[in-house]
C-alpha cells in the first residue's frame, strides 16, 4: 500500500513560530494582502513563564492599528516605572512617563492573552491562515533557494509552498538550525529557576509585584496566582538539584517575602523551570528564500523584558520591507539583507546594554556602581525609560489602509 499523498498549501509566506514575531508579523502580512500561514508546533499558546510584558512602543503599534482600546480591555496591571533593589538600595531603573506615545507605561499581560487576541484578529482576515499541532520537519529546495517547508499538521504529512519562509521560532530555533545559520554568543552570567505560588486571601499586593529582581527574586502577579523567580549563577542548576529541594527552598526563603512555609506547595522538581539566559545573534539572518527575526534571529536577557518588544519591532519592518516584493511575487536575498540592516543597530546596541547591566564582567566583590550612577545623574531612570520602552529604533506600520 502506497504511503498517502501529503497535502500541499501553497501560499506567499510561511511564517514558523507563533509567538509574537510570527503573530504580529503573518498578522500584518494579512492585512496587507499578502497570503501568509503560520504554523504552530502546539495547539494552543497557553504556556508558562514566557515573555509578558507589553512596552509602550508597542502598545503605539496597536493604537497605530487601531487595536488598542479593545487589547487593553483584556485584564493587565500597568507599570508606568521599573523599580529593584539593587546592593540593598531600592532604585528606580527606568521612568516611562515622559515618553512621547500614547501610552507610557509597560502593560503586563499573559503571553497567551495577547497572542490569543492577535490570533482572534488575524483570523477575520481572508489572506490568513493558522495551523497549530504543526511541526516544521524540513525545507523544500528548488534550484538552491527555499521555496517552501514540510511538516507534520495533526499527525499529517504537509507540504507548503512559498516564495519565502519566515523563522520566528523563539532561541531555540529549528529554522536557523537547518538553515545553517551561524551566530556569535554573549554569555551570560545567571539563569532563572521559575515556579508559580497560589495566591491566598490574606497575601497583600505588594507593591513588587512587578519588580525585581530583588535579593535575586522576582514576583509577577497572573491574578490567581504568583509566577517567582529565583535567579542562579550560571551553571549551578544541577549541583542545587543534587542537594535536594529542601535547601533550595530555605535559600528561596531566605530573600523571598513569602513566609517559609508557603514554599511547601513545592514539593517536586517538575513545578520549577530553568530558564537558560542566553544572549547572542545570528551573523546573517537569511539564506536565500528564508529570514529569521525575533529571537530566532537574536536571543535576548530577559533584563528590562525587552525580547519581545524587539520581536515586534522586527516583525513590523519585516512587513514593511517585504510587503511589496511578495505581492510581486519575487523577494531577492538583497531585499531580506534589508530587513537585517534595518534591525542590526537597535539588536546590538540593546544587547549591549544587556550584556553591561548584566555585570558579567565585573568584579563581584566589588558594589554595583548603579544606585550612586542614579543619585549623581538623575536623569537616567528618564533615559533608561526611553530605552526600555521604546528602543532603539521605532517602527510604525506601513500597511495600515
Amino acid at each position: 500500500m502506497q504511503p498517502a499523498a501529503p497535502k500541499v498549501l501553497t501560499t506567499d509566506c510561511c511564517i514558523i513560530g507563533g509567538g509574537p514575531a510570527g503573530m504580529m508579523l503573518g498578522y500584518l502580512f494579512a492585512r496587507a494582502g499578502v497570503k501568509v500561514v503560520v504554523i504552530e508546533k502546539h495547539d494552543d499558546f497557553l504556556r508558562d513563564f514566557r515573555g509578558d510584558t507589553i512596552h509602550p512602543s508597542t502598545l503605539q503599534i496597536m493604537h497605530q492599528l487601531g487595536l488598542l482600546e479593545e487589547l487593553l480591555s483584556l485584564p493587565h496591571q500597568r507599570a508606568e516605572k521599573l523599580q529593584a533593589e539593587v546592593a540593598g538600595e531600592e532604585v528606580t531603573l527606568a521612568d516611562f512617563s515622559r515618553l512621547p506615545v500614547k501610552c507610557r507605561f509597560i502593560a503586563f499581560m499573559p503571553q497567551w492573552d495577547f497572542l490569543n487576541f492577535l490570533a482572534a484578529k488575524a483570523s477575520l482576515l481572508p489572506e490568513f491562515t493558522l495551523l497549530q499541532s504543526t511541526r516544521f520537519d524540513e525545507f523544500i529546495y528548488q534550484h538552491d533557494k527555499v521555496c517552501g517547508v514540510r511538516a507534520l499538521a495533526n499527525g499529517e504529512k504537509t507540504e507548503i509552498r512559498a516564495q519565502l519562509v519566515i523563522g520566528a521560532d523563539g532561541r531555540h530555533s529549528q529554522v536557523r538550525q537547518k538553515a545553517g545559520l551561524t551566530a556569535r554568543s554573549f554569555g551570560a552570567p545567571r539563569d532563572v529557576l521559575w515556579f508559580k505560588l497560589t495566591k491566598q486571601p490574606d497575601d497583600p499586593e505588594w507593591s513588587m509585584g512587578h519588580k525585581g529582581p530583588k535579593q535575586n527574586f522576582i514576583i509577577i502577579d497572573r491574578g490567581d496566582f504568583w509566577q517567582c523567580g529565583y535567579s542562579i549563577r550560571k551553571g549551578q542548576y544541577e549541583p542545587i538539584k543534587a542537594a535536594g529541594l529542601a535547601p533550595l527552598k530555605s535559600q528561596i526563603a531566605g530573600v523571598s517575602p513569602f513566609p517559609a512555609e508557603r514554599l511547601e506547595e513545592l514539593s517536586d522538581w517538575q513545578q520549577l523551570k530553568l530558564l537558560i539566559i542566553r544572549i547572542d545573534r545570528l551573523d546573517q539572518w537569511m539564506i536565500p528564500g528564508v529570514l529569521c527575526i525575533g529571537d530566532a534571529a537574536h536571543a535576548m536577557s530577559p533584563i528590562g523584558g525587552v525580547g519581545v518588544n524587539l520581536a515586534i519591532q522586527d516583525a513590523v519592518a519585516t512587513a514593511n520591507l517585504l510587503t511589496l516584493p511578495l505581492r510581486k511575487g519575487k523577494v531577492s536575498v538583497r531585499q531580506l539583507k534589508k530587513v537585517q540592516k534595518r534591525r542590526q543597530f537597535p539588536t546590538c546596541a540593546t544587547q549591549f546594554i544587556q550584556i553591561k547591566m548584566s555585570g558579567k564582567n565585573r568584579d563581584k566583590n566589588k558594589p554595583s556602581p548603579l544606585p550612586r550612577l542614579v543619585r549623581r545623574l538623575p536623569f537616567l531612570p528618564t533615559v533608561f525609560g526611553w530605552i526600555i520602552g521604546l528602543g532603539f529604533r521605532r517602527e510604525k506600520p506601513r500597511y495600515i489602509g
